[in-house]
């Protein structure tokens, strides 16, 4: 968090690493702070630029648009043809136990199960998450965090 003229910046989940194959953008980004980093490949910046912005805001997050986005529409087709994988928390079930002891006795009398839920990370592709409704999202309680485009994608991909 940054704090800039009397203005509060959140820059949590905004951030691009590349590797050898793949570009990582973190989900917190909107299309114009995208179109704005230096880090951010040319390239991407024309796709962004001449393909998605006709059709998204540039102050849609990529979290927002890639936690809304259906199968049969443009963007869907245009982040299929860069190979964009979506990295994603999720919440699971995980059961807890204890034993429950008597109070002079030192013996267990039973157990006590209960559930808790934690976060787990995993890496979806488009067409997985594109594939899963909206109130199913909600119910695992889905958070979009970061966006993996393949590079080799991004280099087949023609302008």
């Amino acid at each position: 968090m940054k704090i800039v003229q009397d203005m509060t910046r959140y820059d949590d989940f905004k951030y691009v690493l590349q590797d050898v194959g793949s570009l990582y953008l973190g989900a917190g980004f909107s299309y114009e702070e995208l179109l704005a980093q230096e880090l951010v490949p040319f390239k991407l910046k024309a796709i962004l630029s001449q393909y998605v912005l006709k059709e998204a805001s540039p102050e849609t997050t990529l979290e927002s648009q890639f936690y809304y986005l259906e199968e049969d529409t443009f963007l869907y087709g245009v982040f299929s043809q860069l190979k964009i994988q979506i990295k994603v928390q999720e919440q699971t079930p995980k059961k807890q136990s204890r034993r429950i002891f008597g109070n002079k006795s030192g013996q267990a009398l039973g157990t006590v199960s209960r559930e808790k839920f934690v976060y787990q990370e995993k890496v979806y592709s488009l067409k997985e998450l594109a594939g899963i409704n909206l109130a199913r999202k909600k119910a695992k309680g889905m958070l979009v965090r970061e966006i993996i485009v393949s590079k080799l994608g991004m280099m087949t991909f023609s302008l």
